[in-house]
């Protein structure tokens, strides 16, 4: 059932259903989480089984504040606290060194466990909410079955998992991709994901050069969110420069007429759409607001019921990095 989120009472429903080891929808400004107390080993295996997320695939733990990170980590290395001063609360996810004794369903079995802090509020008033009724931080992969598009509404989450689940809504969620995800076990930065927050920024704020993944001797952990395939439509995505698009689009248009749409576009250049076969929508131009939308236009595009969504292909520049990744990991699907 859909909670209005606004209502402190639906807040201490949720609280409550964490405390006592069940699952609840909740926005962050990425996109919505399906969380579960990240310390209750039997809560997370919920989270594994109604996502069909494979065990071994870690979480992202939320945390009210800073102050709950010594919970579930045993070092925080100096220029990772300079990360959460800078960023916290916001979309970047730190990973880092996990105490023993805590949160191994969560980090999937690994030494290392993935924390972050969100800034909506509403996830911020249930993480409080939460902490005050012993539970110290909410394990929430994106509300969606493993692999598929990640849901940036409440009606969202609903359509993946029913009216069973309690879900607070807390609108549309303001960035729209996942956070940016920084290893911090090796001594320094590496980008495991990128976000809303980019390579230059975290390096400005830490000053340390952030290293790639294919930078390391050694394999990085495993990561929410880095598969080679993932965020994928029903759809198939197919990714293609605007010339291409048009030639495409061209050709469509000389041998098809009529008849429900079945191919989707996505573009930001202006297009010629010769044929009723074709769904078109613009993208924006700023990347930002591109992130914000993306998965609500890839689910609408399945939702009416397309079989191919053609894709423009990205600028390639820091500020397109996260929308590039998603899109490239939904082709890949």
């Amino acid at each position: 059932m859909i909670l209005d989120g606004r209502d402190p009472a639906s807040v201490a429903a949720a609280a409550q259903a964490l405390r006592a080891g069940e699952l609840v929808g909740l926005p962050t400004e990425t996109v919505y989480g399906l969380g579960a107390d990240a310390s209750n080993d039997a809560a997370v295996a919920k989270i594994y089984a109604a996502k069909g997320r494979p065990s071994n695939h870690p979480l992202i733990v939320h945390v009210a504040d800073a102050t709950g990170v010594d919970h579930y980590v045993r070092e925080v290395p100096a220029f990772a606290r300079q990360l959460m001063q800078a960023f916290w609360p916001g979309p970047l996810t730190l990973i880092l060194p996990r105490r023993p004794a805590v949160g191994a369903a969560a980090a999937g079995g690994q030494d290392s466990i993935g924390l972050r802090c969100p800034s909506h509020p509403l996830a911020h008033a249930l993480l409080l909410a939460a902490r005050a009724l012993g539970v110290h931080g909410v394990a929430a992969p994106s509300a969606n079955k493993f692999g598929r598009v990640s849901p940036t509404t409440a009606a969202h989450v609903q359509g993946e998992f029913g009216d069973a689940l309690l879900i607070l809504d807390g609108g549309a969620c303001e960035v729209g991709i996942e956070s940016t995800i920084i290893d911090c076990t090796r001594g320094a930065p590496v980008l495991l994901r990128p976000g809303q927050i980019t390579r230059a920024q975290v390096q400005a704020a830490c000053g340390l050069h952030l290293l790639s993944k294919e930078e390391l001797a050694a394999p990085a952990p495993r990561a929410s969110g880095t598969l080679e395939a993932h965020y994928a439509p029903q759809a198939k995505v197919r990714l293609m420069d605007g010339r291409a698009l048009q030639t495409a689009l061209d050709v469509l248009g000389r041998d098809f007429d009529g008849g429900q749409a079945t191919i989707a576009v996505y573009a930001r250049s202006i297009l010629r759409v010769p044929s009723s076969k074709v769904l078109y929508r613009r993208m924006p131009d700023d990347a930002a607001a591109a992130a914000q939308q993306l998965f609500a236009v890839l689910r609408d595009f399945d939702a009416q019921g397309v079989s191919l969504i053609w894709v423009e292909h990205l600028p390639d520049t820091s500020d397109w990095e996260g929308v590039r990744d998603r899109l490239q990991r939904a082709a890949a699907a």
